[in-house]
């Protein structure tokens, strides 16, 4: 994997994060706040923000368990970890990652999740 597509990557990550917060902050100023707070974090602090990750849950399940993937995902990419499959170790294809930049299992890791009974 080259490191020009972990750096594209690495900006869509930054984006979706960004467009994530304004939306989650839209209309609460006192949330607004904390979230500015936060600024950017290596991977040792996104895991002290853990409870404020619980707030945003309160807020937003669906949209906070992203937010937590972008951030995973970012850490991932700080320490040199993007890319692999979690599971297996594999290296998940730019395809799959252009789809799903913080996607942590590889096609064939996911599909077996999904199907009861598989690997």
């Amino acid at each position: 994997m080259s490191d020009t597509f972990v750096q594209e990557m690495e900006e869509q990550l930054i984006a979706m994060r960004k467009e994530l917060l304004d939306k989650l902050t839209e209309d609460n100023s006192d949330f607004r706040e904390m979230v500015n707070a936060m600024g950017i974090k290596d991977s040792i602090d996104v895991a002290a923000d853990d409870i404020a990750f619980k707030k945003m849950e309160a807020i937003n399940k669906h949209e906070a368990n992203r937010l937590r993937s972008i951030e995973n995902a970012l850490a991932r990419i700080h320490n040199g970890k993007y890319g692999h499959c979690l599971k297996c170790l594999k290296k998940i294809p730019e395809e799959r990652l252009r789809a799903i930049p913080y996607a942590v299992l590889c096609v064939d890791c996911k599909n077996a999740e999904e199907v009861p009974g598989r690997h």
